[in-house]
This record gives structure tokens, C-alpha cells and sequence, in this order.
């Protein structure tokens, strides 16, 4: 492991014994920060990384087009053919909406266009397949998982310990987790301090959009065509789909000295290069198809961290391997807390 990665894991200074009875504690702040400046100390050409990239926007009018077109075409079928609109849902129409679920993720970065309110109408186009109003749901507290991370209070990508209790330490359990993902997300929802400001005006707007959408295909195309994209939408964020290991992947732990892993799968090609966890983290203001080059910039800086090659195969050990439970993930509430400094602070480093 190179000086720069080891520096950047070992400070995270886990206690990993608390997973027998919780998350993995710690008291450290958030590496992504501290290693950005470091990034753009060690390599100032990575600025020219940051910024926009509406070259997005087509291939989201591309992707829509095409579930538009599959979802035609099962319509046509009729609702005798269910089976067939579940299984290419499951092979075809997964991907093409997870990769709509990262347009998304790169719109709340506001890394498409220069204006948010065109990111915003691009998150709610690449939100239409899904069937399910997300888009500035999500906005909103992805932006909180950031500024956030790992915190019980504020992050909704923590599972809650009601989740973790009941299904987070059988194969059964985290396989239901697994196949219910989505309600289990939005569960934690009403966990979470202060506000809920989701509700607004571009709130109601992404919901306008994606009913009118769901009710134009249910007239026009039959309801096989819509339980087809309700089904790509199940399946892309979980529903036992490999994909759904990309929640795994991003921040549970099998090492209690790094918090956020990658993915580096051929799977990047299809899924937008969301498996370049650690660098987005590092520069949420870099555009997906950027991360690769922020990695060969400064690859004395990631090249070191441990990463995973197969979302299959971590699907899989995730659920059968009694060491993964929704526990072996990193809370760092204390470490937000006035109370409770740093440990790096306390130790006068």
C-alpha cells in the first residue's frame, strides 16, 4: 500500500469491536475532504477535472428513448406476458435504469450543466423510467450522505438499527434486505434530524412529472409496459440484483480502517463509472466520466485502497458470509459532535 493510501486509512482510527453490538465507531472526520487537499496539493492539473459535462444530458434522452421503446414493445405482448417484462427487466431494463439512477446522482452534483434548475430537469427526466418519483428526493439527502457521512443523525445511507436487528445478521434476513432495499431506504427517512425539506416545489414537480409519465404509458402502452419499468426500477437499486451490491460496495467495510471502496468491473461501463466511490467522494464536482482520469492522476493516492473487482460475487458474500451484517458499517456521529472531538485533535496531531 503506498504512503499517501495508508495515511488516508489508518487515520481512520475504527473501533472495530463495536460491530458485535453496533456500527464501527469512530471519532476521526471524514477522510474525503482531508484527502482532496492533499490531491490538489500533490496535483493541481486535477482542477481542470472539475466542472460540467452535458454531453449527460443525450445519453439520458438515449437511455429514456430505448426503456420508452422495450416498454412499448411488452405492452404490445400483453399482461399475459409478465414473465417476459420481469426477465428483461432483470437483464436489459435493470441497467439502463441504474444508469439513469447515476444521472441523477451527477445532477444533485449540479455536474451536467452550469445551472441547477437544468440539472434538475435532466435528474427528472433520467427519473421517468423509474415509475417512482426519486430524483429530488434524493437530491437532498445524497447532498446530506456527503456533507454527512456516516452519521447516524443526518446520513440515510446508515441503516437503521431496527434493520440491522431484525434482518442485518442471517443469510435470510440481509437477502430480504437486500430484495427490499428501496422501502427500507426511505423507511430511515423519518430517523433523521431537523426538517424534512424535500417537500417543495421541485418536490411536487418530479412527482407531476413521473405520474402524467406513468399514466401516459399505462394508457398508451398497457400495463405490462409499465410493470416493466416498475421492475427495472426494482431491480436497479436492489431487488437481489447484482447492481443492488453497489449499496454494499460503497461504504460497508470488511476492513475497519477504510470506509468507502471501489468498484473497478467491467460493470463501470454500463453503470457510468459509479464505482469510483472513493474518487467521487473525494471530488463530487468531477463528471462520472471523468473519475477514471482523476484516479490516473494521482494514483499514489488510490491505488493502494482496497477495492472490489465483482458486484456479483459481493452480493453474495454479503449475504452468506457471517462477517458482513448491516453493522460493519463506520458511524462517526461522535466525531460531528462539539462534545466529542477528534481523536487526531485530542492526540495534538
Amino acid at each position: 500500500m503506498s504512503l499517501q493510501a495508508t495515511q488516508f486509512t489508518e487515520a481512520a482510527g475504527v473501533d472495530a469491536a463495536a460491530s458485535a453490538e453496533g456500527f464501527l465507531k469512530t471519532a476521526e472526520p471524514r477522510p474525503h475532504a482531508i484527502r482532496r487537499r492533499a490531491i490538489l496539493a500533490a496535483h493541481p492539473q486535477v482542477k481542470t477535472l472539475i466542472g460540467h459535462d452535458p454531453l449527460t444530458f443525450f445519453i439520458t434522452l438515449g437511455v429514456v428513448g430505448m426503456q420508452i421503446a422495450i416498454a412499448a414493445a411488452l405492452g404490445a405482448l400483453g399482461l399475459g406476458y409478465w414473465w417476459a417484462a420481469l426477465l428483461v427487466a432483470f437483464c436489459v431494463g435493470a441497467f439502463a435504469n441504474h444508469a439513469m439512477f447515476v444521472v441523477i446522482h451527477d445532477a444533485c452534483h449540479n455536474a451536467i450543466f452550469a445551472k441547477p434548475m437544468w440539472n434538475k430537469w435532466v435528474g427528472i427526466l433520467a427519473d421517468l423510467p423509474n415509475a417512482v418519483p426519486t430524483a429530488m428526493g434524493f437530491r437532498y439527502y445524497h447532498i446530506k450522505h456527503h456533507s454527512h457521512l456516516g452519521d447516524y443523525d443526518f446520513d440515510a445511507d446508515l441503516p437503521s438499527h431496527w434493520e440491522a436487528k431484525i434482518f442485518g445478521r442471517t443469510a435470510l434476513g440481509k437477502a430480504v434486505w437486500m430484495f427490499f432495499f428501496a422501502p427500507f431506504q426511505l423507511a430511515r427517512l423519518g430517523r433523521l434530524r431537523g426538517t424534512v425539506p424535500m417537500w417543495g416545489r421541485w418536490t411536487f414537480i418530479n412527482a407531476a412529472c413521473v405520474i402524467a409519465f406513468d399514466l401516459a404509458v399505462l394508457l398508451l402502452l398497457g400495463p405490462n409496459a409499465l410493470l416493466y419499468l416498475f421492475a427495472s426500477f426494482w431491480f436497479s437499486i436492489g431487488g437481489l440484483h447484482p447492481l443492488g451490491a453497489r449499496w454494499i460496495q460503497e461504504h460497508f467495510t470488511s476492513d475497519p480502517s477504510q470506509e468507502t471502496f471501489d468498484y473497478y468491473g467491467p460493470l463501470n461501463k454500463v453503470a457510468l463509472n459509479i464505482g469510483y466511490h472513493n474518487e467521487h467522494h473525494d471530488f463530487p464536482d468531477v463528471p462520472w466520466r471523468r473519475l477514471p482520469e482523476l484516479k490516473r492522476m494521482a494514483p499514489e493516492f488510490y491505488d493502494g485502497l482496497k477495492f472490489h473487482r465483482s458486484w456479483t460475487g459481493l452480493l453474495l458474500k454479503f449475504v452468506f458470509d457471517p462477517s458482513y451484517t448491516l453493522y460493519t458499517r463506520v458511524d462517526r456521529s461522535a466525531a460531528n459532535r462539539p462534545s466529542s472531538p477528534p481523536a487526531a485533535a485530542r492526540a495534538g496531531r
